[in-house]
């Protein structure tokens, strides 16, 4: 069972449920709320979608286990789970099992929402996760930018599945008030922040599997082009998301800007302190376990961004 959990990386499948509790709780109700909505999604609805994102993406996390067996045995001989501990057959099994799971519970969800758009993001992210694990990660930049961008879907699932249950209750009319496009200004905040923080660490852990990969002649940005121009592009990621922060702050958020105002000292000491410590790791780091602190740092960057929802439930 410990093999397992680590298999499925229980602790991201952990983080994507508080991403979605997040979103909704903190961040969707309040505006819908604000707006002067009584009505709001079930938890029941919300749990459907959460069942079906975790399980989709339990089952990527297999299936990228299973087609990269050669590179981990090099990169991380002691963590190799598929073959080790689970034979490839029962990867396999899990991966198709997990799959199903995810689309019966998110196809329910879109069906009683009756939203096209919530059908086909279910429908078509485990064929991304399939060819970015068979293919597209080895490709120059491509993996990266898929997994980066599924993602970002996840806070505008969020915002989706709000929409299209009041459509589906209260009928055409919410699509005419202005609550459709706060929501989704708001939580597409979240999700671009989402794709580029994770855009960002998955650049970082190629350069941390660099030697794997390199082996396996991958494509991957630190092989194609060395650790220093691929750190240069990951710190203009970083520059370009707090610079990103810093306007959304300043120029689309209905907040005090005041130095006493919470949303300002969270941006600051929450995200912008921790985005510097970032970038000296990153210049810092010479071998994998150097790389593999910067990455854990962005992963804890990317719950502090998160829970900045916490701020957004008491400011509106």
């Amino acid at each position: 069972m410990k093999d397992v959990l680590k298999l499925i990386r229980w602790q991201n499948l952990l983080f994507l449920g508080i991403l979605l509790w997040v979103m909704h709780y903190w961040v969707a109700l309040p505006i819908m709320r604000s707006e002067g909505m009584s009505v709001s999604m079930p938890w029941w609805m919300l749990l459907l979608v959460g069942i079906g994102v975790v399980c989709i993406a339990a089952g990527g996390y297999v299936i990228n286990d299973y087609f990269d067996i050669k590179i981990d045995r090099i990169n991380r001989p002691d963590r190799v789970i598929v073959t080790n501990a689970v034979s490839k057959l029962t990867a396999m099994r899990m991966f198709q099992v997990l799959t199903l799971v995810g689309l019966a519970f998110g196809l329910t969800a879109s069906y009683l929402c009756r939203s096209t758009s919530m059908m086909l993001i279910f429908m078509l992210t485990p064929g991304l996760l399939w060819f970015y694990s068979a293919s597209y990660k080895r490709m120059f930049l491509v993996g990266n930018i898929i997994i980066a961008f599924v993602a970002g879907l996840v806070p505008l699932l969020v915002a989706l599945t709000n929409v299209s249950w009041l459509t589906h209750c209260l009928g055409d009319i919410v699509m005419r008030l202005p609550l459709p496009r706060t929501l989704y200004i708001w939580l597409g905040c979240f999700a671009l922040f989402a794709f580029l923080t994770t855009l960002t660490r998955e650049i970082i852990k190629d350069m941390q599997d660099q030697k794997g990969d390199r082996e396996l002649e991958c494509h991957t940005l630190p092989v194609v082009i060395g650790d220093t121009w691929t750190k240069i592009i990951v710190t203009l990621l970083i520059v370009a998301t707090m610079a990103l922060m810093a306007y959304l702050w300043w120029s689309v958020l209905p907040f005090d800007r005041s130095w006493h105002c919470l949303s300002t000292r969270y941006i600051v000491f929450g995200l912008i302190v921790p985005f510097l410590c970032e970038l000296a790791l990153l210049w810092s780091a010479k071998i994998p376990s150097d790389y593999g602190s910067a990455q854990t740092l962005m992963k804890f960057i990317m719950l502090l961004g998160v829970l900045y929802g916490l701020v957004i439930s008491r400011l509106i």
